[in-house]
């Protein structure tokens, strides 16, 4: 019914409810604008317009600014070919049947790949039985953070978003790395070039036992509705670069894979072909502990001849990157290139330091530099051109973190950055770094460009100084000491340390901890080969050694004081800044470790250590207990040969202590 205005009317009801009118008029009170309605028959449909996908174009080689013309479901057919192959059964004569995309995300009409190739994920049949062969394997492929973090929130118990945007979660009972359950195999290849035997962090087990844990960790991820896959890089320097495919069971791992390893772009994803080397996480699954070699139910095994490695038992993601800088330290020395377990940086005007120290020693703090650009805070190559970092990511450690100590990591942690086993409060999400209910070993994970000051590409030009770190919890050690070329030897090979009192159970005094190379757990050749070719590239690009200890002074831990860090990063200027070089020095008793008489900023007194303690007596007899240690620990290496002569020097044996 119209009224006298042309709006519409409604009768009042007999309620006596007050009538409504509506009009076409903008200020009505009740309007609709008539758009278009979106011209899809399904929810899904809709939702499908949400997503925009655009295609990479591979260039022709050859050709400036030519793009080769392939359609997208050629390449899509390319990367499930690849991916197959990868994730056959050495039992079968193909590998499993693959599809892209999410299981969930079939609408309930389904279709086959091929007519629904367009659509960003594909859905395909799926078979409702156990038998692998007879079903389809989705593969989420390269999927970006966000993407990652649906599927965790979503799936994954325990995985939550932290009120600074990161994602939370657990690596289930498994809070850190098993190093004797690493193995690897002992081949005609690898038996007489790595390193085994007293010392070795190489377990061996046989190709057969490795086959047997393959098929156990492929036949898990087969038997999944839906498998993850990242491609991605190893080492910055375009020239050495390693292709990695991981295949794992959770987007957890795969998210944490995206942070640590180089990012390809969609157009080098193209030509990605063949991975150089093959992870397949089934860490969920346990090994069979009736299998040769096994001692537990955690197994994670290197095929160096295959190039591959397979994880069970473990959900700890830091073994997939410090399995892959392990195969990089077998690499990369048989390519004449050195692997390095530092962190490395460089000032304004390219001057490149190394940085080697175990935990605890300040590694990270002190190549964080805000005054210079970070290369990286972990891996390392030093190649004919100069350095390069091996990750794309950094891995830092995130007890008792604080903005105030640490500002560059706690501004890394946010949307796109993994949290491993924090604690954090169940209303806010805001996470406790002091709280170690979880473990103590609390981590983040998160790209190198979420650190403002870092070099992207991740490469410089040759180091001028290779600074070793030790915490010396006896306090007798300088504070800094420059070293000859035999002393830097002697020193990288030994990878000193202390442990001191509270770091862990049942140690009441200082306790010495030696690492090879300061990453015994993950070198492969025997640590003079990595010594001899960093004393090669250090003479022959000017580098100098030196060692930093950032430990104790004026006595023992419980009797002493820990070195200030402000004098520490003081010491550390003056190296990079070449103003050490010309100080005037004097030489140790024992160790015959040459020291500086005065460093700009630090107390002189502090730089001779003897000074410092109060009990002479007390101090000589502390320096012949650390210099006997020293002694037994170089032991191990002292039968083994080096360079073309095939033997270990007499210089780098007396660079030792001497008493």
């Amino acid at each position: 019914m119209m009224n006298g205005n042309g709006a519409a009317t409604v009768a009042t009801p007999k309620t006596g409810l007050k009538k409504i009118t509506t009009s076409d008029k903008h200020d009505g009170i009740c309007q609709d604008m008539a758009a278009p309605t979106v011209q899809v028959q399904t929810i899904d449909e809709l939702h499908s317009l949400q997503k925009k996908r655009s295609a990479p174009n591979t260039p022709i080689k050859g050709i400036p600014g030519a793009l080769a013309a392939i359609s997208e479901e050629e390449r899509q057919n390319n990367q499930l070919q690849s991916i197959s192959a990868s994730l056959a059964s050495l039992t079968r004569e193909t590998g499993p049947k693959v599809v892209r995309g999410d299981p969930a995300n079939k609408s309930s009409n389904i279709t086959t790949p091929k007519a629904q190739h367009h659509h960003h994920h594909i859905a395909a049949p799926t078979i409702s039985i156990s038998d692998s062969s007879l079903k389809f394997t989705h593969i989420l492929y390269n999927l970006s953070p966000a993407e990652l973090y649906e599927q965790a929130i979503k799936y994954e118990k325990g995985s939550f978003i932290a009120s600074n945007g990161a994602l939370a979660t657990l690596s289930g009972a498994k809070t850190g790395r098993a190093p004797r359950d690493k193995r690897v195999v002992k081949d005609d290849e690898t038996s007489d070039v790595l390193w085994w035997g007293k010392g070795s962090p190489n377990i061996e087990m046989d190709e057969h036992t490795f086959m047997v844990n393959r098929e156990r960790a492929v036949d898990y991820l087969n038997s999944l509705d839906k498998v993850f896959v990242n491609d991605q890089f190893l080492n910055w320097d375009p020239e050495n670069r390693i292709k990695v495919r991981i295949v794992s069971a959770r987007a957890y791992h795969s998210l944490f894979m995206h942070n640590m390893c180089i990012r390809p772009t969609p157009e080098e994803l193209e030509n990605f072909g063949t991975p150089d080397f093959t992870i397949y996480n089934a860490g969920q699954f346990p090994c069979n502990r009736y299998t040769h070699y096994m001692t537990s139910s955690t197994s994670i095994d290197l095929n160096l001849a295959r190039r591959e490695m397979v994880i069970l038992g473990t959900q700890y993601a830091g073994e997939m990157k410090k399995g892959l800088f392990s195969v990089m330290h077998y690499l990369m020395p048989k390519r004449q290139i050195l692997s390095l377990h530092s962190g490395c940086n460089m000032g304004k005007d390219g001057d490149v330091a190394l940085f080697f120290g175990l935990s605890g020693t300040g590694k990270t703090t002190l190549s964080t530099d805000p005054n210079r650009y970070l290369i990286g805070d972990d891996e390392h190559c030093w190649t004919e051109t100069g350095v390069s970092n091996i990750e794309g990511g950094c891995y830092a450690k995130c007890i008792d973190l604080s903005k105030e100590k640490e500002p560059e990591i706690w501004n890394a942690i946010k949307f796109g950055t993994v949290l491993e086993n924090v604690v954090f409060d169940e209303h806010t999400r805001e996470v406790d770094y002091a709280d170690k209910s979880v473990t103590e070993n609390t981590r983040a994970s998160y790209p190198i460009e979420y650190i403002p000051n870092a070099k992207i590409p991740c490469v410089g030009p040759h180091p001028k100084n290779v600074i070793l770190l030790a915490c010396d919890a006896f306090g007798v050690l300088p504070p800094v000491s420059k070293l000859n070329m035999a002393q830097t030897m002697y020193h990288f090979i030994s990878g000193y340390t202390a442990l001191v009192a509270g770091t862990e159970e049942g140690v009441k005094e200082p306790r010495a901890t030696f690492s090879a190379c300061f990453g015994a757990a993950f070198i492969m050749l025997h640590p003079t080969k990595y010594a001899g070719m960093l004393a090669d590239k250090m003479e022959k690009h000017g580098a100098t050694g030196w060692l930093v200890n950032t430990g104790w002074s004026s006595g023992s831990y419980g009797s002493g004081s820990r070195i200030k860090l402000a004098y520490t990063r003081k010491i550390i200027d003056a190296i990079h800044s070449g103003s050490l070089l010309k100080a005037k020095y004097k030489t140790t008793e024992i160790f015959g470790l040459e020291i500086p008489l005065e460093v700009e900023g630090v107390p002189s007194e502090i730089l001779d250590p003897i000074n410092t303690w109060s009990d002479k007596k007390a101090y000589k007899d502390t320096l012949l207990k650390l210099a006997g240690l020293f002694k037994n620990n170089f032991e191990v290496f002292t039968e083994y040969k080096i360079g073309n002569e095939n033997k270990l020097t007499e210089e780098i044996l007396a660079a030792g202590p001497n008493f």
